[in-house]
């Protein structure tokens, strides 16, 4: 995934100067697999400033990855306070917006709670248990 200025997961080198330890990152990793390989879809993390419009330049990021109509995109942006769920056309035959809106209010909760990496956890697990097998 392109960083841009922020950090991007999927082994971008910028994710070193962002705002995760290497544990957290480590568990971060683990899940994107577990949700990849459970459902078939892929996942992806963005984690920095989305310039405005926002939705349109998560729709641009997700644009960008190797299969956009089997993947999903969360872009999160703590310093805007913005959370954005992007889903390609396979992948949201699986992935609903309810269900996408649901992810999104969980991982919120535990954002708001200063715990980035557990928010991103969570709402992965709860996106690939609705996703189901592929």
């Amino acid at each position: 995934m392109t960083g841009g200025n922020g950090a991007g997961l999927k082994g971008q080198p910028d994710v070193l100067n962002g705002p995760f330890t290497t544990r957290q990152l480590l568990r971060l990793d683990e899940a994107l697999r577990l949700a990849d390989s459970s459902t078939g879809l892929t996942f992806s993390i963005y984690v920095g400033d989305l310039d405005e419009p926002v939705r349109g330049h998560a729709e641009q990021l997700h644009g960008q990855l190797a299969d956009p109509p089997h993947s999903v995109l969360i872009a999160v942006s703590p310093n805007q306070r913005i959370l954005e769920i992007i889903t390609g056309g396979e992948a949201r035959r699986r992935l609903p917006d309810r269900a996408a809106k649901l992810a999104a209010l969980s991982m919120a909760a535990a954002f708001g709670g200063g715990d980035l990496a557990a928010g991103l956890v969570a709402g992965l697990s709860q996106l690939a248990d609705h996703a189901g097998r592929h």
